[in-house]
């Protein structure tokens, strides 16, 4: 395996980190970029790491976005919008390099960064906002997203205070990710527990009502029970115990099984 850390620019502290596969020279591999959560003020980069990983071991290039932060740039969205743009398209541009397949790149995001990549898979064809990420639709376009307990609109509970939504935009409506989906958006997967106390159910049920409502091809699958946070939902991600959450772990199993159906529908 090669690691490899690429910045996104001399003005920006947002960063993708790869897990390239090296054991096959000539072969190519879908790829996934994880965007974690962590309130929009950090990411907890091993839970990061360890979702790469568990990617990884599936056979996918595995990448983790550290992407801007409150406080880094104000407001802050949609710079890290715009950092998720840019690093789809680097992965394209070096997809012989890092033998990847350009026409698998997937997109994952978790609770916050689920936010981000919703918002991206709204964004992405739109021209005002390749403008602002100096790309183009062909590079960004996403095969597939998936979003874990993913925050979606401050109508549904998070953040909770105004000042905090201040810190992330001047305009509230326009990070309601599920007002912005269109009927070009990537198909979409949407995992999330029914009882998570920080994140409400509520975001990832209008973000997929949203979805089907644009004949979006969508997944969802709601636990019935989990805290935030869960990330893999097994030992490896457990940062207390509730967070081992043994069904809610049959996630990745069904999302690796949706995206061998949409790579395989893509081939038709």
């Amino acid at each position: 395996m090669q690691i490899i850390t690429k910045s996104l620019g001399a003005q920006t502290h947002a960063t993708l980190h790869g897990y390239l596969r090296r054991d096959a020279p000539t072969a190519t591999y879908p790829a996934i970029i994880i965007v974690p959560g962590g309130s929009y003020t950090h990411i907890p980069e091993q839970q990061a790491e360890d979702l790469a990983l568990a990617w990884s071991a599936r056979g996918y290039q595995a990448f983790f976005l550290r992407y801007s932060f409150a406080g880094e740039r104000q407001p802050l969205l949609p710079t890290p919008v715009i950092e998720l743009a840019q690093s789809v398209a680097l992965l394209r541009q070096h997809a012989t390099d890092w033998q990847i397949n350009p026409a698998q790149l997937i997109v994952a995001g978790f609770s916050v960064g689920g936010h981000i990549v919703a918002l991206f898979n709204d964004l992405w064809a739109d021209a005002a906002f390749n403008a602002q990420a100096h790309t183009t639709p062909e590079q960004v376009h996403p095969t597939a997203v998936i979003l874990g307990y993913p925050v979606i609109t401050p109508k549904a509970g998070f953040p909770q205070d105004a000042a905090t939504l201040a810190t992330l935009t001047d305009h509230p409506a326009q990070i309601e990710a599920d007002q912005r989906v269109t009927d070009q958006n990537a198909p979409t997967f949407i995992w999330v527990t029914a009882n998570d106390p920080l994140v409400p159910v509520q975001n990832a049920l209008a973000y997929a009502q949203a979805s089907i409502a644009h004949h979006v091809d969508t997944e969802l699958h709601v636990f019935h029970n989990g805290p935030h946070g869960l990330a893999l939902a097994n030992p490896v991600t457990a940062w207390k115990p509730a967070s081992d959450q043994p069904h809610v772990a049959h996630w990745l199993d069904l999302a690796a099984e949706w995206l061998t159906e949409i790579h395989a529908s893509s081939k038709r």
